[in-house]
């Protein structure tokens, strides 16, 4: 462990996990994520392989203990295990607790295995409806089976799954127990999530008439279920409950209903190298000329990465209430990392 001192942002909060999109492109266009017709960002405006090595080790150097890789989707990164083979050493030194992935699923079972080998032992599958009609719908290119073989892949692999479902009203209120039901079968953890208010998404898209409080969710879990609060925290921003009944841990992410900012400990770095201290500020520091304008010498970019820390926010301000989305974000979610 360096004896570097550690990030700590303006609210005492040691920054510890840090959350990296390693490219905005995707094989899917969800709803709530991407427009179908998408303009990605130019190759050469992405942080390379080795400059997200670099810019990762930093990090870790840091304090960073935790690291999420994210996407858009993240296994369509050509020759993205040189990356997670890289991370590997700062595992087996012990200076990094835990490297993790968040996926649509469709590539896993190509890459479940290696990323095992790579010293990935938790991944998080987006997945949002088991019904293959509807889920064509959601993702508009993806395909159920492909996903299914995916987690069963990484299941077999030695990978332990959590699911993340995305809450959206008129679409998968309907399989509230249908989801839960088939995590606590196939012994994988779930978590809903609040549709949030990122990115332009098309005319017809509308993300207030989408929103389905996890609030209401849980009631309706509730009639069906002993639902047990849990203290655990993963590290991010769910707070969890144990369903008596079935054993089986839920998680809940509310940045609409409920604001989960106080015990942050997060950041996130765009594919671009953009560092957001917030997920629902537009504020921003740009890391990657600064990396790029000084290849020998690290000082620069940790004197950027503790200034950024020094303006992190104590939280955002999304809100439906209002019936409109207030405090929507311009970037998409593919840009920032989900």
């Amino acid at each position: 462990m360096t004896d570097t001192p550690r990030l700590i942002d303006p609210f005492a909060r040691a920054i510890t996990y840090l959350r990296v999109s390693v490219t905005d492109r995707c094989d899917f266009r969800c709803v709530y994520c991407m427009a179908e017709d998408m303009t990605f960002l130019p190759k050469r405006d992405l942080l390379s392989l080795e400059e997200l090595d670099r810019m990762c080790s930093t990090f870790i150097g840091l304090g960073v203990e935790k690291l999420r890789i994210t996407g858009g989707e993240p296994l369509v990164r050509r020759g993205i295990m040189t990356f997670f083979n890289g991370m590997s050493r700062h595992l087996d030194s012990g200076a990094l607790k835990e490297l993790t992935v968040t996926t649509n699923g469709s590539q896993l079972a190509r890459f479940a295995t290696d990323l095992y080998a790579a010293g990935v032992r938790r991944i998080n599958v987006s997945l949002d409806t088991l019904d293959p009609d509807k889920f064509a719908r959601v993702t508009r290119w993806g395909r159920l089976e492909q996903v299914l073989k995916g987690i069963e892949a990484a299941r077999n692999a030695g990978l332990r799954v959590k699911i993340n479902a995305v809450a959206l009203k008129g679409f998968n209120e309907d399989e509230l127990f249908t989801l839960t039901d088939w995590c606590a079968r196939e012994d994988m953890d779930l978590t809903f999530i609040e549709v949030m208010p990122m990115g332009d998404l098309g005319d017809d898209a509308d993300r207030v008439g989408q929103f389905w409080s996890l609030e209401d969710l849980r009631g309706d879990l509730a009639t069906r279920f002993t639902l047990t609060d849990l203290t655990e925290n993963s590290g991010g921003p769910a707070r969890y409950v144990r369903l008596e009944e079935t054993g089986q841990k839920i998680g809940f992410i509310t940045p609409l209903s409920h604001n989960f900012c106080e015990s942050c400990n997060r950041v996130r770095m765009t594919c671009t190298g953009e560092l957001f201290m917030c997920l629902g500020q537009e504020d921003n520091a740009s890391l990657r000329d600064i990396m790029r304008a000084s290849p020998e010498d690290n000082a620069p970019l940790i004197a950027a990465i503790r200034t950024a820390i020094s303006n992190k926010p104590k939280g955002h301000d999304f809100d439906y209430s209002r019936q409109q989305e207030d405090g929507k974000m311009t970037r998409h979610m593919s840009h920032t990392g989900g």
